[in-house]
């Protein structure tokens, strides 16, 4: 037995070694994530310089973030089909051009409404170069080594609060508001050469079914539409408007109908039948409001900073560096303790740090110590780590091996669209709110209406608490089940819990 047991491990641990060449795969997708998820961070710092430099009001600008986090949200959701149709490493390719493509137009916009339109395309591949890198990655690695190879692409998502910001402001200060997008054209040459000379080959599957056109159409107008609409009830008063009425129910109409087809049809755009699982769907909703949080206050920040403190673009950036610090802090460790914990209590543990870091942000002022909101920012990353992080987790392990790939799009497109909503209410709550003060605005008066902006922020996050509960609850429920059948396995002398316990 100890004889055989030993060749055992000397074969497993063959099998475990990763080779060089995956290792070269995982530099390609490292870097055309990084890319992707920089320029998310990055243009943060340049609303200010946008609003000014292209005579455009806040409530538009801030659409060049949400069109792209929307652009994102919807070419998501095709990114396996089109993967197993296509070949990964063929759409692979195409993101980055088009990405790239993306970035070279919007640094030569000249008008608001042109730079949102190349922001779009530049979203369109961006959305899928994430998602198809973790599919060629997780093929090339293999179920045994899938864990430790995956880990490499959570590099650029704590890299990305960390760098962009400051990236963004050295580019402002030195250059133009156009290098924030000029600064990925080399890159996405040098990713597309890579991609070319080291993925391996494209695998095709002809018996893929045919594209859900109808659900992505519904989900491509609904979306922008009801995102549209909840912006626009800032800009324009309430819900008066007809444009407001018309876009709400246009999008409330269509993720409904899409709802009620992804239930019926065999082969949906989204595999919704996922939500029927109270874990998976519990901590689903939990990554809609921390995406909405994290994304909203992250265009509400920059801007105090420059309007309220007279930071310069670059100061900004690295005063905004804290909130990713704590993130990374803690992203390497909160894993581990998911395994054992679950996903659930730390979670709502983040969840409640998160919150409880955001109140002094609806206190700020116009003198509050740029000291104290680094240290408040760092806190506020503690707490979103804790929380991001174990959701996915505990959102994975309710679900069975063939489910992941409808899975984890479907969390990306929950997050994005929460980010892309949070985006829209937040700027348009502070607009409204800095209108509304007494005029000639005083310093003090513009730091109480981003106090205003962050308290909403605060109740975004606050109302995650309600999933986070539930995802609490049903893991309880979950391990009580399997604590259940392990002992009637192991009364019964066999079954998976008498042989975990043999092979420990």
């Amino acid at each position: 037995m100890p004889e055989n047991w030993s060749e055992h491990v000397a074969k497993t641990e063959q099998l475990d070694r990763i080779d060089p060449w995956v290792w070269r795969v995982a530099i390609v997708v490292v870097l055309g994530s990084l890319m992707s998820i920089l320029d998310t961070t990055i243009v943060n710092v340049a609303l200010q310089t946008l609003h000014t430099e292209l005579h455009s009001p806040l409530a538009d600008i801030q659409w060049v973030i949400t069109g792209y986090l929307l652009a994102l949200a919807v070419v998501i959701p095709i990114s396996g089909w089109a993967s197993r149709r296509f070949g990964a490493k063929n759409i692979y390719l195409m993101s980055i051009v088009l990405f790239t493509a993306g970035s070279a137009l919007c640094g030569l916009a000249t008008s608001a409404d042109a730079l949102i339109i190349f922001r779009v395309l530049q979203g369109v591949g961006g959305g899928m170069i994430m998602p198809v890198g973790q599919m060629i990655l997780a093929d090339a690695a293999g179920p045994k080594r899938m864990g430790r190879v995956l880990a490499v692409t959570g590099v650029p998502t704590l890299l990305g609060p960390i760098l962009g910001p400051t990236i963004g402001g050295l580019l402002i200060d030195s250059a133009s508001w156009r290098w924030i997008f000029y600064v990925n054209v080399p890159i996405g040459i040098v990713a597309t050469v890579l991609a070319v000379r080291m993925l391996p080959a494209p695998n095709r599957d002809a018996n893929v079914p045919r594209l859900d056109v109808s659900g992505l159409l519904m989900l491509a107008v609904g979306l922008p539409a009801l995102t549209y609409g909840l912006a626009e009830v800032g800009a324009t008063g309430g819900f008066s408007s007809a444009k407001v009425i018309v876009s709400i129910l246009l999008g409330v109409v269509l993720i409904a109908t899409f709802i009620w087809h992804a239930l019926r049809v065999p082969a949906p755009l989204l595999d919704l039948s996922l939500f029927r699982r109270s874990t998976y769907a519990s901590a689903a909703g939990a990554m809609f409001f921390l995406g909405a949080a994290l994304f909203g206050v992250m265009i509400l920040l920059p801007l105090y900073f420059q309007n309220v403190r007279g930071e310069s673009v670059l100061d900004t950036g690295l005063l905004l560096a804290p909130q990713g610090i704590g993130m990374a802090i803690v992203m390497p460790i909160v894993g581990r303790m998911a395994d054992r914990m679950g996903g659930g209590p730390l979670t709502i543990f983040g969840v409640i740090v998160a919150s409880l870091a955001g109140i002094p942000f609806g206190l700020i002022g116009a003198h509050t110590s740029l000291v104290a909101l680094g240290f408040e920012q760092a806190i506020r990353g503690v707490g979103i780590g804790f929380a991001f992080m174990p959701a996915f987790i505990a959102a994975f392990a309710a679900l069975e091996r063939h489910e992941l790939p409808d899975a984890a799009p479907q969390l990306t497109v929950l997050m994005r669209v929460g980010g892309s909503i949070g985006t829209a209410v937040l700027a348009v709550v502070l607009q409204r709110t800095l209108a509304s003060a007494h005029h000639p605005l005083t310093l003090a008066a513009a730091a109480g209406a981003y106090g205003t902006a962050f308290w909403w922020g605060v109740a975004i996050i606050v109302a995650a608490i309600v999933p986070c509960i539930i995802l609490l609850r049903a893991e309880s429920k979950a391990r009580g089940v399997a604590r259940a059948r392990a002992d009637a396995d192991r009364d019964a002398g066999s079954g998976p819990a008498a042989l975990a316990e043999v092979a420990a």
